[in-house]
């Protein structure tokens, strides 16, 4: 029975294949070398013939006070990206639902989506072009220092960039799960008397609840990535104290020196938090809407 059933999906589970190889090859491998994190690692000797050491290397990542600055910073940040960012493609997403005309809601589409094709680099150069004090819009207005080089606005600026060139393509999602509603139930609200807000607070967003549960417990799992990229990019060592996060602080103390079982040691610490929180986070949204991953 089980065989016949293979035979008769064998072109789906060929269209599975490329997924699970690529799990396998980046996600599963890659693992084994954990390991490094407990040994005196050195590269002459490979990963199986360095020493053992125990948590040396947690230890001294844990007495480092900039780990706990980069900590707190990655916190933060995620906070504020999750506060204002996960919201965002919500409300865009039900308001182009609410365009009646084609053509103009597939022009802002085009719009919105168009920032998330572009890399941190050249948004980057866009940004210091932009706000550079000495040929940027900002001097304008008299603006002498940039909010690049501020450490009171750089997470500000931080956070907006981010929402604005992924807000866009993050309304897919809930574009799709809107487009999956029966449209007998908007009109039997609208001849009940039901107005839009009405429509929207009743009827599409608890049709697309599911969604929202299952991305908002995905984004929690990844709340100690804050965006290496767009990090990497745009600080400089004026703002390290408010934009160093675990990543760039694994990628410079850890990578840049050589330091590769320290480096090895805070990226473990980094994915067992993740995994804490997601379960966390999925147990408190099973609880509270009866709905999880699990």
């Amino acid at each position: 029975m089980r065989r016949l059933r293979m035979s008769q999906y064998q072109y789906y589970y060929l269209l599975l294949l490329p997924g699970i190889v690529y799990f396998i090859v980046f996600k599963y491998l890659p693992m084994g070398g954990i390991m490094i994190a407990f040994k005196d690692y050195k590269l002459s000797q490979g990963v199986f013939g360095s020493e053992w050491v125990g948590l040396k290397w947690f230890a001294m990542l844990f007495n480092d006070a900039g780990f706990w600055t980069a900590f707190q910073n990655t916190i933060l940040i995620s906070f504020y990206k999750l506060a204002f960012g996960f919201p965002s493609p919500i409300v865009l997403a039900i308001l182009l639902n609410e365009v009646a005309r084609t053509w103009f809601k597939r022009t802002i589409q085009t719009i919105i989506y168009f920032p998330h094709f572009l890399s941190w680099v050249i948004l980057g150069g866009i940004l210091f072009t932009l706000l550079s004090p000495s040929t940027g819009i900002l001097s304008w207005f008299g603006v002498q220092v940039s909010p690049l080089a501020d450490p009171s606005s750089f997470r500000s600026l931080l956070v907006w960039s981010g929402i604005w060139k992924e807000v866009g393509w993050n309304t897919i999602i809930y574009m799709a799960a809107m487009a999956g509603i029966n449209p007998q139930l908007y009109e039997a609200a609208r001849i009940d008397g039901a107005s839009r807000w009405q429509l929207i607070r009743y009827i599409t967003l608890p049709s697309i609840a599911s969604t929202i549960v299952v991305l908002l417990i995905l984004r929690t799992g990844y709340i100690l990535q804050a965006g290496f990229d767009q990090v990497y990019i745009l600080y400089n060592p004026i703002v390290y104290s408010v934009a160093d996060i675990l990543d760039t602080y694994v990628y410079r103390t850890g990578l840049t020196m050589g330091r590769f079982p320290y480096a090895t040691a805070a990226g473990l610490f980094q994915s067992l938090v993740g995994l804490l929180l997601l379960a966390f986070a999925n147990g408190s949204a099973r609880r509270i809407s009866g709905q999880g991953l699990w």
